[in-house]
């Protein structure tokens, strides 16, 4: 089982814990660099629960157009 860094609850993510299947995580839509601080994902995690996942990727979307020149 993994953790999630941000709720701490415990979820599978089927790379993490080696399962051998595709994790819940392959069919959400990836997140550009660009709209990363920096453009690098500067975290110690391997992943994130499928409630904190989309959170964290709203977060970081709504934080780019904010910080983006109009």
């Amino acid at each position: 089982m993994s953790v999630c860094p941000r709720c701490q609850s415990e979820f599978t993510c089927a790379m993490a814990d080696n399962t051998g299947q595709a994790c819940w995580c392959t069919a959400l839509p990836p997140i550009a660099f660009k709209k990363l601080p920096g453009g690098e994902l500067k975290l110690d995690v391997l992943c994130f629960c499928p409630h904190c996942l989309p959170l964290w990727k709203a977060e970081r979307e709504a934080e780019y157009q904010k910080n983006s020149p109009q």
